[in-house]
Protein backbone atom coordinates (compact mmCIF):
# COMPACT_ATOMS: atom_id res chain seq x y z
CA UNK A 1 0.00 0.00 0.00
CA UNK A 2 3.21 2.38 0.65
CA UNK A 3 4.15 3.09 -3.13
CA UNK A 4 7.46 5.35 -2.49
CA UNK A 5 9.71 5.76 0.42
CA UNK A 6 7.89 9.08 1.44
CA UNK A 7 5.05 7.06 2.05
CA UNK A 8 6.89 4.44 3.42
CA UNK A 9 8.46 6.93 6.38
CA UNK A 10 4.86 9.13 6.53
CA UNK A 11 3.32 5.84 7.87
CA UNK A 12 6.04 4.09 10.27
CA UNK A 13 7.41 7.66 11.99
CA UNK A 14 3.75 9.32 12.22
CA UNK A 15 0.57 7.72 11.42
CA UNK A 16 1.37 4.12 12.71
CA UNK A 17 2.05 5.29 16.76
CA UNK A 18 -0.80 7.32 16.86
CA UNK A 19 -3.83 5.97 19.48
CA UNK A 20 -7.26 5.34 17.94
CA UNK A 21 -10.75 7.11 18.20
CA UNK A 22 -13.07 5.04 16.79
CA UNK A 23 -15.90 7.74 16.93
CA UNK A 24 -18.52 5.16 15.02
CA UNK A 25 -18.85 2.02 15.62
CA UNK A 26 -21.89 -0.86 16.36
CA UNK A 27 -19.90 -2.91 18.84
CA UNK A 28 -22.44 -4.27 21.51
CA UNK A 29 -22.01 -2.45 24.77
CA UNK A 30 -22.79 -5.76 26.43
CA UNK A 31 -19.85 -7.64 24.72
CA UNK A 32 -18.06 -5.14 25.94
CA UNK A 33 -18.58 -4.11 29.45
CA UNK A 34 -19.19 -8.24 30.38
CA UNK A 35 -15.65 -8.55 28.28
CA UNK A 36 -16.91 -11.37 25.52
CA UNK A 37 -14.75 -14.38 25.71
CA UNK A 38 -16.03 -15.50 21.71
CA UNK A 39 -17.03 -19.35 21.07
CA UNK A 40 -14.70 -19.58 17.79
CA UNK A 41 -13.53 -17.36 14.79
CA UNK A 42 -16.60 -18.06 13.19
CA UNK A 43 -18.68 -16.29 15.78
CA UNK A 44 -16.25 -13.92 16.00
CA UNK A 45 -15.71 -12.69 12.13
CA UNK A 46 -18.77 -14.08 10.61
CA UNK A 47 -21.81 -15.35 12.51
CA UNK A 48 -22.99 -13.96 16.29
CA UNK A 49 -26.95 -15.58 16.54
CA UNK A 50 -29.12 -13.35 14.22
CA UNK A 51 -26.17 -10.54 13.32
CA UNK A 52 -23.11 -11.58 11.15
CA UNK A 53 -20.67 -9.16 9.10
CA UNK A 54 -23.21 -8.88 6.25
CA UNK A 55 -20.16 -7.85 4.07
CA UNK A 56 -18.77 -11.36 4.19
CA UNK A 57 -22.55 -12.83 3.27
CA UNK A 58 -22.88 -11.08 0.18
CA UNK A 59 -19.28 -12.30 -1.09
CA UNK A 60 -20.76 -15.73 0.42
CA UNK A 61 -24.21 -15.50 -1.20
CA UNK A 62 -22.47 -13.97 -4.59
CA UNK A 63 -19.95 -17.51 -4.78
CA UNK A 64 -22.64 -20.28 -4.15
CA UNK A 65 -22.95 -20.77 -0.81
CA UNK A 66 -26.23 -21.30 1.05
CA UNK A 67 -28.26 -19.21 3.05
CA UNK A 68 -28.23 -21.88 6.04
CA UNK A 69 -24.64 -21.27 6.68
CA UNK A 70 -25.05 -17.79 7.29
CA UNK A 71 -28.46 -16.89 8.81
CA UNK A 72 -29.86 -20.39 8.76
CA UNK A 73 -27.96 -21.91 11.92
CA UNK A 74 -28.04 -25.12 10.18
CA UNK A 75 -24.59 -25.76 10.27
CA UNK A 76 -21.03 -26.30 12.72
CA UNK A 77 -18.76 -22.98 13.17
CA UNK A 78 -16.11 -25.28 11.95
CA UNK A 79 -18.99 -26.07 8.18
CA UNK A 80 -19.61 -21.86 8.30
CA UNK A 81 -16.01 -20.89 8.34
CA UNK A 82 -14.88 -23.83 5.73
CA UNK A 83 -17.65 -22.03 3.56
CA UNK A 84 -15.79 -18.46 3.59
CA UNK A 85 -12.41 -20.09 3.18
CA UNK A 86 -13.45 -21.16 0.21
CA UNK A 87 -14.83 -18.13 -0.72
CA UNK A 88 -11.59 -16.01 -0.01
CA UNK A 89 -9.61 -16.73 -2.61
CA UNK A 90 -12.69 -15.44 -5.06
CA UNK A 91 -12.71 -12.25 -3.49
CA UNK A 92 -9.07 -11.42 -5.04
CA UNK A 93 -9.47 -7.05 -5.77
CA UNK A 94 -12.04 -6.76 -2.98
CA UNK A 95 -11.10 -5.24 -0.08
CA UNK A 96 -12.51 -8.38 1.66
CA UNK A 97 -9.08 -10.34 0.66
CA UNK A 98 -6.48 -7.58 2.19
CA UNK A 99 -8.92 -6.72 5.37
CA UNK A 100 -9.61 -10.99 5.76
CA UNK A 101 -5.51 -11.96 5.65
CA UNK A 102 -4.83 -8.31 7.46
CA UNK A 103 -6.97 -9.17 10.69
CA UNK A 104 -5.26 -12.87 10.75
CA UNK A 105 -2.03 -11.12 10.89
CA UNK A 106 -2.73 -8.29 12.87
CA UNK A 107 -5.02 -10.04 15.42
CA UNK A 108 -3.53 -13.53 15.59
CA UNK A 109 -0.56 -13.62 14.22
CA UNK A 110 -1.15 -15.64 11.67
CA UNK A 111 0.25 -14.82 8.05
CA UNK A 112 -0.89 -17.24 5.65
CA UNK A 113 -3.29 -17.33 2.84
CA UNK A 114 -6.78 -18.34 3.65
CA UNK A 115 -8.28 -20.79 1.43
CA UNK A 116 -9.33 -24.71 2.14
CA UNK A 117 -5.82 -25.97 2.21
CA UNK A 118 -5.29 -23.53 5.18
CA UNK A 119 -8.31 -23.40 6.65
CA UNK A 120 -8.69 -25.90 9.03
CA UNK A 121 -4.73 -25.51 10.56
CA UNK A 122 -6.04 -21.68 10.94
CA UNK A 123 -9.65 -22.78 12.24
CA UNK A 124 -8.31 -24.23 15.27
CA UNK A 125 -5.11 -21.71 16.05
CA UNK A 126 -7.51 -18.82 15.58
CA UNK A 127 -9.85 -20.71 18.12
CA UNK A 128 -7.46 -21.74 20.19
CA UNK A 129 -6.00 -17.65 21.00
CA UNK A 130 -9.18 -17.03 21.50
CA UNK A 131 -10.20 -19.22 24.26
CA UNK A 132 -6.74 -17.19 26.40
CA UNK A 133 -7.36 -14.04 28.30
CA UNK A 134 -5.09 -11.97 26.12
CA UNK A 135 -8.05 -13.00 23.24
CA UNK A 136 -11.37 -11.50 24.99
CA UNK A 137 -12.91 -8.61 23.81
CA UNK A 138 -10.98 -5.91 25.78
CA UNK A 139 -8.04 -7.14 25.26
CA UNK A 140 -8.73 -7.22 21.78
CA UNK A 141 -9.66 -3.30 21.50
CA UNK A 142 -6.80 -2.59 23.56
CA UNK A 143 -4.41 -4.67 21.31
CA UNK A 144 -5.03 -1.62 18.64
CA UNK A 145 -4.12 1.07 20.89
CA UNK A 146 -7.84 2.36 20.92
CA UNK A 147 -8.31 5.18 23.23
CA UNK A 148 -11.89 6.03 22.49
CA UNK A 149 -14.87 4.13 21.50
CA UNK A 150 -18.16 5.60 20.60
CA UNK A 151 -21.64 3.08 20.09
CA UNK A 152 -24.36 3.76 18.61
CA UNK A 153 -27.27 3.70 21.04
CA UNK A 154 -31.30 4.44 20.66
CA UNK A 155 -32.53 7.08 22.76
CA UNK A 156 -34.31 4.31 24.44
CA UNK A 157 -31.78 2.44 25.95
CA UNK A 158 -30.85 2.83 29.69
CA UNK A 159 -26.96 2.65 28.84
CA UNK A 160 -26.70 -0.44 31.64
CA UNK A 161 -23.84 -1.36 30.14
CA UNK A 162 -22.22 1.98 29.47
CA UNK A 163 -22.23 2.46 33.13
CA UNK A 164 -20.64 -1.01 33.97
CA UNK A 165 -17.78 -0.64 31.68
CA UNK A 166 -17.36 3.23 33.82
CA UNK A 167 -17.48 1.61 36.88
CA UNK A 168 -15.41 -1.04 35.66
CA UNK A 169 -12.36 0.76 33.16
CA UNK A 170 -10.40 -1.23 31.02
CA UNK A 171 -8.27 1.53 30.00
CA UNK A 172 -10.23 2.26 27.01
CA UNK A 173 -12.98 4.81 27.19
CA UNK A 174 -16.42 3.65 25.80
CA UNK A 175 -19.05 6.58 25.33
CA UNK A 176 -22.31 6.38 23.82
CA UNK A 177 -23.64 7.74 20.54
CA UNK A 178 -27.14 9.15 20.18
CA UNK A 179 -29.17 7.71 17.02
CA UNK A 180 -32.89 8.58 17.13
CA UNK A 181 -33.68 7.26 13.66
CA UNK A 182 -36.24 4.38 15.14
CA UNK A 183 -38.19 7.36 16.57
CA UNK A 184 -38.34 9.33 13.40
CA UNK A 185 -39.64 6.12 11.84
CA UNK A 186 -43.81 7.08 12.08
CA UNK A 187 -44.02 5.26 8.02
CA UNK A 188 -45.05 2.12 10.02
CA UNK A 189 -47.91 2.87 12.60
CA UNK A 190 -47.89 -0.21 14.82
CA UNK A 191 -43.91 -0.50 15.57
CA UNK A 192 -43.70 2.89 15.82
CA UNK A 193 -46.53 2.88 18.78
CA UNK A 194 -44.23 0.29 20.45
CA UNK A 195 -41.38 1.79 20.43
CA UNK A 196 -42.85 5.14 22.12
CA UNK A 197 -44.04 2.78 24.54
CA UNK A 198 -40.25 1.90 25.20
CA UNK A 199 -39.03 5.85 25.10
CA UNK A 200 -41.85 7.21 27.29
CA UNK A 201 -41.19 4.62 29.96
CA UNK A 202 -37.22 5.29 29.49
CA UNK A 203 -38.23 9.26 29.80
CA UNK A 204 -40.93 8.64 32.78
CA UNK A 205 -43.56 10.14 30.82
CA UNK A 206 -46.43 9.36 28.28
CA UNK A 207 -46.01 10.17 24.58
CA UNK A 208 -49.41 11.50 23.27
CA UNK A 209 -48.08 14.32 21.02
CA UNK A 210 -45.50 16.05 18.94
CA UNK A 211 -44.55 18.23 21.54
CA UNK A 212 -44.46 15.35 24.33
CA UNK A 213 -42.07 13.78 21.93
CA UNK A 214 -40.04 16.26 21.94
CA UNK A 215 -40.11 16.78 25.57
CA UNK A 216 -39.05 12.99 25.83
CA UNK A 217 -36.17 13.14 23.64
CA UNK A 218 -34.77 15.81 24.89
CA UNK A 219 -34.89 14.15 28.79
CA UNK A 220 -33.03 11.00 27.08
CA UNK A 221 -30.81 13.59 25.21
CA UNK A 222 -29.65 14.80 28.72
CA UNK A 223 -29.76 11.28 30.52
CA UNK A 224 -27.19 10.66 27.41
CA UNK A 225 -24.95 13.67 27.71
CA UNK A 226 -24.77 12.99 31.49
CA UNK A 227 -23.40 9.51 30.47
CA UNK A 228 -20.00 10.94 28.57
CA UNK A 229 -22.29 11.54 24.79
CA UNK A 230 -20.91 13.94 22.73
CA UNK A 231 -22.01 13.45 19.77
CA UNK A 232 -25.16 11.93 16.94
CA UNK A 233 -25.75 9.67 14.50
CA UNK A 234 -28.79 9.79 11.47
CA UNK A 235 -28.85 7.01 8.95
CA UNK A 236 -30.99 8.26 6.05
CA UNK A 237 -32.08 8.13 2.56
CA UNK A 238 -31.63 11.88 2.09
CA UNK A 239 -32.33 15.39 3.91
CA UNK A 240 -35.35 16.54 4.79
CA UNK A 241 -36.13 20.32 4.60
CA UNK A 242 -40.08 20.73 3.52
CA UNK A 243 -41.85 23.54 4.52
CA UNK A 244 -44.43 22.66 7.71
CA UNK A 245 -46.16 23.93 10.19
CA UNK A 246 -46.31 22.64 13.95
CA UNK A 247 -49.77 22.15 13.82
CA UNK A 248 -49.32 19.68 11.42
CA UNK A 249 -46.69 18.07 12.70
CA UNK A 250 -48.78 17.16 15.70
CA UNK A 251 -51.52 16.13 13.42
CA UNK A 252 -49.60 13.88 11.50
CA UNK A 253 -48.35 12.61 14.60
CA UNK A 254 -51.61 11.58 16.71
CA UNK A 255 -53.27 10.15 13.29
CA UNK A 256 -49.95 7.42 13.22
CA UNK A 257 -51.14 6.43 16.97
CA UNK A 258 -54.44 5.72 16.01
CA UNK A 259 -53.01 3.61 13.23
CA UNK A 260 -52.81 5.69 10.15
CA UNK A 261 -49.49 5.85 8.53
CA UNK A 262 -49.06 8.90 6.59
CA UNK A 263 -49.39 10.18 3.14
CA UNK A 264 -45.78 10.50 1.31
CA UNK A 265 -45.66 14.64 1.76
CA UNK A 266 -46.87 13.94 5.44
CA UNK A 267 -43.97 11.72 6.10
CA UNK A 268 -41.50 14.24 3.65
CA UNK A 269 -42.64 17.08 6.34
CA UNK A 270 -42.93 15.01 9.73
CA UNK A 271 -38.99 13.89 9.15
CA UNK A 272 -38.43 17.70 7.72
CA UNK A 273 -39.59 19.01 11.50
CA UNK A 274 -37.95 15.87 13.48
CA UNK A 275 -34.28 16.18 11.96
CA UNK A 276 -34.35 19.92 12.56
CA UNK A 277 -35.42 19.67 16.00
CA UNK A 278 -32.94 16.83 16.67
CA UNK A 279 -30.13 19.39 14.96
CA UNK A 280 -31.33 22.05 16.92
CA UNK A 281 -30.77 19.63 20.18
CA UNK A 282 -27.34 18.81 19.15
CA UNK A 283 -26.19 22.03 18.65
CA UNK A 284 -27.58 23.31 22.08
CA UNK A 285 -25.51 20.18 24.29
CA UNK A 286 -22.71 21.34 22.01
CA UNK A 287 -22.54 18.13 20.45
CA UNK A 288 -20.87 17.43 16.87
CA UNK A 289 -23.69 16.24 14.47
CA UNK A 290 -23.40 12.97 12.16
CA UNK A 291 -25.50 12.34 8.90
CA UNK A 292 -24.96 9.03 6.79
CA UNK A 293 -26.75 9.47 3.50
CA UNK A 294 -27.69 7.04 0.50
CA UNK A 295 -28.68 3.80 1.35
CA UNK A 296 -31.78 1.95 -0.11
CA UNK A 297 -32.56 -0.76 2.46
CA UNK A 298 -34.17 -4.04 2.52
CA UNK A 299 -34.50 -4.43 -1.09
CA UNK A 300 -34.98 -7.94 -0.94
CA UNK A 301 -38.16 -8.40 0.20
CA UNK A 302 -38.27 -12.34 0.11
CA UNK A 303 -35.33 -12.28 2.16
CA UNK A 304 -36.46 -9.48 4.38
CA UNK A 305 -39.10 -11.45 5.18
CA UNK A 306 -36.94 -14.64 5.87
CA UNK A 307 -33.87 -12.75 7.97
CA UNK A 308 -34.69 -9.27 8.35
CA UNK A 309 -33.01 -6.04 8.50
CA UNK A 310 -29.02 -5.49 7.96
CA UNK A 311 -28.22 -9.22 6.47
CA UNK A 312 -26.90 -7.87 3.42
CA UNK A 313 -29.57 -6.84 1.28
CA UNK A 314 -29.03 -2.66 1.14
CA UNK A 315 -27.51 -1.36 -1.68
CA UNK A 316 -26.84 2.48 -2.85
CA UNK A 317 -29.06 4.68 -3.62
CA UNK A 318 -29.45 7.08 -6.19
CA UNK A 319 -31.16 10.19 -5.13
CA UNK A 320 -30.57 14.34 -5.36
CA UNK A 321 -29.03 14.96 -2.09
CA UNK A 322 -28.18 19.01 -2.82
CA UNK A 323 -31.41 21.32 -2.70
CA UNK A 324 -32.90 19.07 0.46
CA UNK A 325 -29.37 19.19 2.02
CA UNK A 326 -28.97 23.10 1.81
CA UNK A 327 -32.18 23.60 2.59
CA UNK A 328 -31.66 21.46 6.16
CA UNK A 329 -28.55 23.35 6.73
CA UNK A 330 -29.05 26.98 5.52
CA UNK A 331 -31.62 26.89 7.94
CA UNK A 332 -29.68 26.10 10.99
CA UNK A 333 -27.23 28.39 9.86
CA UNK A 334 -30.17 31.09 9.43
CA UNK A 335 -31.53 30.30 13.43
CA UNK A 336 -27.76 30.53 14.47
CA UNK A 337 -28.03 26.47 15.14
CA UNK A 338 -25.68 24.53 13.37
CA UNK A 339 -23.55 22.28 15.22
CA UNK A 340 -20.31 20.76 14.51
CA UNK A 341 -21.53 18.80 11.57
CA UNK A 342 -19.88 15.17 9.16
CA UNK A 343 -21.35 14.39 6.21
CA UNK A 344 -20.95 10.92 4.69
CA UNK A 345 -22.36 10.13 1.15
CA UNK A 346 -22.56 6.23 -0.20
CA UNK A 347 -23.17 7.06 -3.52
CA UNK A 348 -19.52 8.30 -5.18
CA UNK A 349 -21.37 10.83 -7.41
CA UNK A 350 -22.28 12.76 -4.42
CA UNK A 351 -18.38 12.94 -3.44
CA UNK A 352 -18.11 16.64 -4.64
CA UNK A 353 -21.63 17.36 -3.98
CA UNK A 354 -21.43 16.82 -0.39
CA UNK A 355 -17.85 18.36 0.09
CA UNK A 356 -19.34 21.84 -1.12
CA UNK A 357 -22.22 21.09 0.74
CA UNK A 358 -20.05 21.29 4.13
CA UNK A 359 -17.75 23.65 3.06
CA UNK A 360 -20.43 26.21 2.36
CA UNK A 361 -21.63 26.27 6.14
CA UNK A 362 -18.27 26.54 7.54
CA UNK A 363 -18.61 30.13 10.08
CA UNK A 364 -14.50 30.20 11.33
CA UNK A 365 -15.50 29.03 15.05
CA UNK A 366 -13.93 26.17 14.62
CA UNK A 367 -11.65 24.17 12.29
CA UNK A 368 -13.55 22.20 9.94
CA UNK A 369 -16.65 22.43 11.86
CA UNK A 370 -18.29 21.05 8.79
CA UNK A 371 -16.75 18.71 7.28
CA UNK A 372 -16.72 15.70 4.82
CA UNK A 373 -16.81 12.43 6.35
CA UNK A 374 -14.98 9.33 5.54
CA UNK A 375 -15.84 6.39 2.69
CA UNK A 376 -18.76 4.67 4.12
CA UNK A 377 -19.90 1.19 4.11
CA UNK A 378 -19.61 -0.09 0.22
CA UNK A 379 -17.23 3.01 -0.09
CA UNK A 380 -15.10 2.17 3.05
CA UNK A 381 -12.12 0.34 0.08
CA UNK A 382 -8.56 1.23 -1.31
CA UNK A 383 -10.72 3.21 -4.57
CA UNK A 384 -13.89 4.73 -2.52
CA UNK A 385 -11.00 6.22 0.60
CA UNK A 386 -8.65 7.64 -2.55
CA UNK A 387 -11.93 9.70 -4.12
CA UNK A 388 -12.83 10.83 -1.18
CA UNK A 389 -9.16 12.12 0.45
CA UNK A 390 -9.32 13.95 -3.22
CA UNK A 391 -12.88 15.61 -2.88
CA UNK A 392 -12.25 16.60 0.26
CA UNK A 393 -8.36 17.87 -0.57
CA UNK A 394 -9.60 19.67 -3.84
CA UNK A 395 -12.52 21.20 -2.62
CA UNK A 396 -11.58 21.31 0.97
CA UNK A 397 -9.23 21.36 4.09
CA UNK A 398 -7.37 17.64 4.05
CA UNK A 399 -5.24 18.83 6.80
CA UNK A 400 -8.64 19.30 9.26
CA UNK A 401 -10.18 16.21 8.79
CA UNK A 402 -10.97 13.72 11.61
CA UNK A 403 -10.16 10.64 9.83
CA UNK A 404 -11.05 7.37 10.01
CA UNK A 405 -13.82 5.23 12.27
CA UNK A 406 -14.55 1.26 11.88
CA UNK A 407 -18.41 1.76 10.87
CA UNK A 408 -18.60 -2.28 12.48
CA UNK A 409 -19.86 -4.54 14.96
CA UNK A 410 -16.93 -6.39 15.07
CA UNK A 411 -14.07 -6.59 17.31
CA UNK A 412 -11.29 -6.78 15.19
CA UNK A 413 -12.00 -4.28 12.37
CA UNK A 414 -9.45 -2.36 13.73
CA UNK A 415 -6.85 -3.20 11.12
CA UNK A 416 -8.99 -1.17 8.75
CA UNK A 417 -7.32 2.58 10.73
CA UNK A 418 -4.23 0.74 9.09
CA UNK A 419 -5.69 0.58 5.96
CA UNK A 420 -6.59 3.86 5.59
CA UNK A 421 -3.71 5.45 7.08
CA UNK A 422 -1.46 3.65 4.73
CA UNK A 423 -3.44 4.96 1.87
CA UNK A 424 -3.40 8.54 3.21
CA UNK A 425 0.78 8.14 3.43
CA UNK A 426 0.35 6.50 0.37
CA UNK A 427 -1.61 9.85 -1.51
CA UNK A 428 0.54 12.19 0.69
CA UNK A 429 3.73 10.70 0.12
CA UNK A 430 3.11 10.33 -3.90
CA UNK A 431 2.34 13.85 -4.38
CA UNK A 432 5.88 14.69 -2.53
CA UNK A 433 7.72 12.06 -4.74
CA UNK A 434 5.91 14.18 -7.55
CA UNK A 435 6.90 17.39 -6.66
CA UNK A 436 3.39 18.64 -5.74
CA UNK A 437 4.22 19.35 -2.31
CA UNK A 438 7.21 20.45 -0.95
CA UNK A 439 9.90 17.85 0.82
CA UNK A 440 11.04 20.94 2.36
CA UNK A 441 7.78 21.14 4.09
CA UNK A 442 8.01 17.58 5.99
CA UNK A 443 7.86 18.33 9.79
CA UNK A 444 4.25 20.13 8.71
CA UNK A 445 3.06 17.32 6.74
CA UNK A 446 4.11 14.91 9.10
CA UNK A 447 2.26 16.38 11.58
CA UNK A 448 -0.57 16.34 9.27
CA UNK A 449 -0.54 12.89 9.29
CA UNK A 450 -0.83 12.88 13.02
CA UNK A 451 -3.52 14.84 13.32
CA UNK A 452 -5.75 13.25 10.75
CA UNK A 453 -4.46 9.88 12.53
CA UNK A 454 -5.51 10.80 15.65
CA UNK A 455 -5.05 14.61 16.99
CA UNK A 456 -8.19 15.97 14.97
CA UNK A 457 -10.66 13.46 16.28
CA UNK A 458 -9.34 13.92 19.57
CA UNK A 459 -9.99 17.87 19.34
CA UNK A 460 -12.91 18.22 17.15
CA UNK A 461 -15.30 15.74 19.30
CA UNK A 462 -13.36 17.44 22.67
CA UNK A 463 -12.76 13.92 24.08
Amino acid sequence: MLQSDTAYALYHSHAAKMPIIDYHCHLVPQQIAENIQFRDITQLWLVDGHYGDHYKWRAMRANGVSEEYLTGGKHSAWETFQKWAETVPYTMRNPLYHWTHLELSRVFGIDKLLCPATAREIFEECNAKLATPEFRGQAIIRRFNVEVVCTTDDPADDLRWHKMIAEHPFGVKVIPAWRPDSAMAIERPESYKAYLKRLGEAADMEIDSYPALQEALKKRHDYFAANGCKLSDHGLENFYSADYKESEIDLIFKKALIGIAPAPDELEKFRSAFLHDQAVMDAEAGWAQQFHIGAIRNNNTKMFAEVGADTGYDAIHDLNIAVSGHRFFDRLTREGKLAKTILYCLNPKDNAVMTTMAYTYNDGTFPGKMQFGSGWWFLDQEVGMRRQLDSLSNLGLLSRFVGMLTDSRSFISYPRHEYFRRILCDVIGSDVEKGKLPASEMEFIGQMVEDISYNNAKRYFDF
